[in-house]
């Protein structure tokens, strides 16, 4: 007889951020400045950079409020900076259009945004409308497969093929508050948080092209004390995505998210200078992405203490340039470089997770980055295909091994020391698995103990 669903007390902290979701409001003042009234005209081709920001900057001057984009109206703007306690209020039918050339943003690449907000406490945005990065303006060669993205790395400020603007930063913030709002085309990341403390985001929705990389949903580096709730996510890269490059991250908790992209739906990493410490993901619904829940630990940072439950996913292979296996849960640790720190990741616990996959769980920690005491509890994973692309790889890109041809196993093991399984079930559709050589459990030459296992089955289904 299957366990009965495991109930967990929400901590104390997690309470806490949760009624300040929904009882703390993000305008400080009912003071309300429009941008029509500073000249803003709002037709899309002249840009109201300098009606948005003269609105902004009345604002902060009369303590905060409001700057309303009225509708209807496309409102095209350079990079736009939030003051302390302003909020940016988009109305239904507007929408602030981001620049698509290079002097619409800052000199420094670190700071292309097209709302930016940098050292405030109490800014937020809201209203019902759209922040639009203009992402297809960006696209230098369209393809099905994965689109070729300009890259504005002439000057060597920045480097590489990531060279793009990003739709919406908070740096350096406190207290902010982003809901009931559309993020939609960006050209590089979506929303970043970069060292904020206390941020509440909820209702958003944000929507990428499917087939540019790089456009990530929300990216929450070095910052904690964070909740995400209520969020539409659809996209080409990772959807969910804490980085930690000069900080740690901490207390992050997302509930009620509904996500699909072509990548990984929530991701730790690449970026994992710092700890990673008491993260929670409830109730999140995952559709069709390239990978479910992943951690790739690559730059010696420990993960430690996350929680992830009530989890139902679908993942399929795509093309491999994008990274990604069609793996449900992918929990890696391994240097970058040869020369990298080995991080660790311990105490994950995965409850009440249903995946219908087309490979399996991968659990690769590495000779100096074991992986600790992690439990499964109340685990259906249903095995079957249904794309035409090649298996039998392990992808552990970036670095490490990068792709590695292997057997496909229901859950692949090494260098893993505690492993509880505790009414799990692996169903296979053999019907669909034609030529496909499976194991249910496969364990790579490496460090393997302490391992428990109850109530585990693995079954044929139809």
């Amino acid at each position: 007889m299957a366990s009965p669903p495991l109930q967990f007390a929400a901590p104390p902290l997690l309470l806490l951020l949760v009624l300040l979701a929904v009882a703390v409001p993000a305008a400080r003042s009912s003071r309300v400045f429009s941008v029509a009234d500073y000249g803003a005209v709002g037709d899309g081709s002249r840009y109201d950079t300098a009606a948005i920001q003269a609105a902004v900057d009345a604002c902060a001057a009369a303590g905060g409020g409001r700057v309303l984009l009225p509708a209807p109206g496309d409102y095209l703007t350079a990079t736009v900076h939030l003051r302390s306690r302003v909020v940016l209020e988009v109305a239904p039918g507007a929408r602030l259009l981001g620049g698509t050339r290079q002097a619409d943003y800052p000199p420094e690449s670190r700071r292309w945004y097209v709302v930016l907000a940098e050292n405030t406490t109490g800014a937020g945005i809201t209203g019902g409308g759209e922040i639009n990065g203009q992402g297809e303006a960006f696209v230098v060669t369209p393809s099905e497969v994965k689109n070729v993205m300009v890259s504005w790395n002439a000057t060597g400020d920045c480097l590489g093929d990531e060279c793009r603007p990003r739709l919406v930063g908070f740096i350096d913030s406190k207290d902010v508050r982003i809901h009931d709002i559309t993020l939609n085309q960006p050209a590089y990341w979506c929303l970043h948080l970069v060292r904020c403390d206390n941020t509440v985001i909820r209702n958003v929705s944000i929507f990428g092209d499917f087939k540019s990389p790089n456009n990530d949903g929300i990216d929450i580096t070095d910052s904690n004390n964070t909740v995400i709730t209520d969020c539409h996510i659809d996209t080409g890269d990772d959807a969910l995505c804490p980085k930690s490059s000069t900080g740690p991250v901490y207390n992050l908790t997302a509930t009620n998210c509904w996500i699909r992209t072509k990548s990984c739906a929530i991701k730790f990493g690449s970026a994992s200078y710092f700890n990673f410490n008491k993260l929670v993901f409830n109730n999140i619904t995952i559709v069709d992405s390239h990978r479910g829940l992943g951690m790739q630990i690559r730059d010696g940072g420990n993960v430690s203490d996350v929680l992830f439950s009530n989890i139902k996913m679908s993942t399929r292979y795509y093309h491999p340039l994008w990274w990604g296996r069609a793996e449900p849960i992918y929990i890696t640790t391994c240097p970058r470089h040869p020369d990298s720190k080995e991080g660790t990741i311990s105490d994950i616990r995965f409850i009440n997770i249903s995946s219908v996959s087309e490979n399996g769980v991968f659990l690769a920690g590495s000779k100096h980055g074991l992986l600790r005491n992690l439990k499964f509890k109340n685990v259906d994973l249903t095995y079957k295909r249904w794309t035409n692309y090649t298996g039998g790889l392990y992808d552990y890109r970036p670095g490490c091994e990068k792709m590695v041809k292997h057997k496909t196993g229901g859950m692949m093991v090494e260098h893993v020391s505690g492993l509880e399984i505790d009414n799990v079930r692996m169903r296979w559709a053999r019907g669909s698995l034609k030529g496909w050589d499976v194991n249910p459990i496969l364990f790579r030459p490496s460090t393997i103990d302490k391992l428990s296992f109850h109530d585990w089955q693995s079954v044929d289904v139809q």
